[in-house]
């Protein structure tokens, strides 16, 4: 038993344990560990050495090779497929080119886009309905739509319905860039500035004013309809 002690001290020379290989990696990838290094080595990113008690050893190339394989995955987002024949290529002497960065998971969907006969479709309206509002500018003609042209589209469809047509509710839009113009005038000042906190305050007042100004904009529509039915 002290013989195979002394072999296996002596064969392990100048290796590192798993313990000694994460405290000198985890400075870089604060998430990394014990189970992570083990997961690398069943992906074939890096075959550390046995002891004959079983106990893992990595020399300095291991600790570089997973280093290369750890920023690769944390700053181009590869899979461990895409990594592991990068890895294979510098093994075999090739100079390969580092892999094309993959876009990382989003968990927000893509907004979904219209084309012509989809937001027809979407909104149930008819062709000349949809041919006036972009005529008169109520909806901006475009290849494809967003979900905002959808509901817009909708709305004119009930409207249509009572006999107020798109030539009729231009002036809202017309009123709402106006109301844009009094949003931006008092927002002087904060748009002229370009550090981050005056931005983010910017992005903040933006849509308070905006919804200030709608709740006005009911009070005096309300208080018309009142007048109508009193």
């Amino acid at each position: 038993m002290p013989a195979a002690s002394a072999r296996e001290r002596s064969s392990s020379a100048g290796l590192l344990s798993i313990g000694q290989v994460l405290a000198r990696l985890a400075p870089e990838f604060p998430g990394l560990s014990a189970s992570k290094l083990r997961f690398l080595e069943v992906q074939g990113i890096v075959t550390p050495v046995r002891t004959e008690s079983g106990y893992r050893k990595f020399a300095q190339h291991d600790v570089e090779r997973l280093r290369l394989a750890l920023t690769l995955q944390r700053d181009h987002f590869m899979p461990h497929s895409v990594i592991r024949d990068y890895l294979a290529d510098l093994d075999a002497g090739r100079d390969p080119a580092t892999p094309a960065a993959v876009p990382p998971p989003s968990i927000v969907p893509a907004p979904r886009r219209y084309r012509r006969e989809e937001l027809l479709s979407a909104s149930g309206a008819a062709p000349q309905l949809l041919n006036d509002a972009i005529s008169t500018g109520v909806i901006t003609g475009s290849d494809a739509y967003g979900e905002q042209t959808v509901a817009v589209l909708r709305a004119l469809v009930a409207l249509d319905r009572h006999g107020i047509e798109p030539r009729h509710v231009r002036a809202l839009r017309q009123s709402a860039e106006r109301d844009v113009s009094l949003i931006e005038s008092a927002m002087s000042a904060l748009l002229r500035r370009t550090d981050a906190p005056s931005r983010a305050r910017a992005t903040e007042l933006a849509p308070e004013l905006a919804k200030r100004l709608d709740e006005v904009r009911g009070i005096f529509v309300r208080n018309a309809i009142d007048r109508l039915l009193s």
